[in-house]
């Protein structure tokens, strides 16, 4: 509960510690107190009390060996060079939520969760009202996609041989499958979302390495069915963001529009204590926005969905973020 109060001094210390290259130096370790503040300029005593609170914070492996503070050893846990860059960088993700309006919230919780207090439409709007917010709510969207990526990218040799026409459902501004295109030369994509995200798709086309394999597809997946003539087709971070009757929906027009042998890739922040952690600022802002579901769910319940929908071969794929494949049957 410490840390948690102290919550803002905390990323303090880390943007500081990122910010300075003291974490470049920690990571590969074991480095002394002594040569720390010598290649940095910084003051022994004050370094030390600085790295007691990175140690607080689970970060650091800290071997004290005797009297003299300056053969105090340290090294930072793996990793977290690009955790802290990924959190408290220029173009971090959470730099890019802090964007958002949750001050209107801060302090009126309470008010908040009995209705008294609530995100405008001028401030949030799900979904997004106008062309300005839905430009920005699908470059945020963008941020965030690097666990999806790199988890493709592990699985690029199994899962686009053989596949022409890939469509990504709700696929924001086509930065995913402009990176799939380049880990799949055979392969054509269309992003399929509202008209509005159509300029930001084309944006995306002209600055990508395969423009001629990258297209749009503009609809209302709850007006219409999918688009068919697609043997690949792809949910990423999109069906936690309704009620369960509309993602299992979501999952039957899929079912419908893919052909026999047909694939079906889900990849979102299903629900898991690190997941939930990380998905804490839109489960904060999102309290007084009653129209944004923002429903994490256990991988377990698009398995069993996948399942009963008729899909077959249901897999979760390891990654940094889980994917989920699963087969129309031929």
């Amino acid at each position: 509960m410490s840390l948690l109060f102290n919550g803002s001094k905390a990323v303090d210390v880390v943007t500081t510690a990122l910010e300075t290259g003291l974490l470049d130096a920690l990571e590969p370790g074991p480095v002394s107190l002594r040569d720390l503040a010598a290649r940095f300029g910084m003051q022994p005593l004050r370094l030390y009390k600085f790295l007691d609170c990175l140690e607080s914070l689970g970060f650091l492996e800290r071997d004290e060996p005797g009297d003299d503070i300056n053969d105090t050893t340290y090294r930072a846990v793996r990793g977290l060079r690009a955790a802290a860059a990924a959190a408290v960088g220029p173009d971090s993700i959470e730099r890019d939520r802090d964007t958002y309006p949750w001050r209107r919230l801060h302090g009126r919780l309470a008010e908040s969760l009995r209705g008294e207090v609530s995100l405008t439409e001028d401030e949030f709007s799900w979904p997004p009202k106008d062309e300005e917010q839905t430009e920005a709510f699908e470059r945020s969207m963008s941020v965030g996609l690097g666990p999806v990526l790199d988890t493709l990218d592990r699985h690029a040799d199994r899962l686009w041989p053989g596949r022409r026409r890939f469509l990504d459902v709700g696929g924001g501004a086509g930065r995913l499958a402009a990176h799939v295109l380049g880990k799949a030369p055979e392969l054509r994509a269309d992003v399929y979302n509202l008209p509005a995200v159509g300029p930001l798709v084309e944006e995306t086309r002209k600055r990508c390495g395969h423009p001629d394999r990258l297209g749009f597809v503009g609809g209302d997946f709850f007006a219409e069915p999918l688009p068919a003539g697609y043997d690949a087709l792809a949910f990423v971070r999109v069906l936690h963001d309704w009620p369960t009757r509309d993602a299992r929906m979501l999952v039957r027009k899929a079912f419908d529009a893919l052909p026999p042998g047909g694939l079906l890739l889900i990849c979102e922040e299903f629900r898991t204590p690190d997941r939930l952690a990380m998905q804490f600022f839109w489960s904060y802002f999102l309290i007084g926005a009653d129209s944004a579901v923002s429903r994490l769910r256990e991988v377990e319940f698009y398995t069993g969905l996948l399942a009963e929908t008729g899909f077959t071969d249901v897999e979760v794929l390891p990654g940094v973020w889980e994917l989920v494949v699963a087969h129309k049957p031929r």
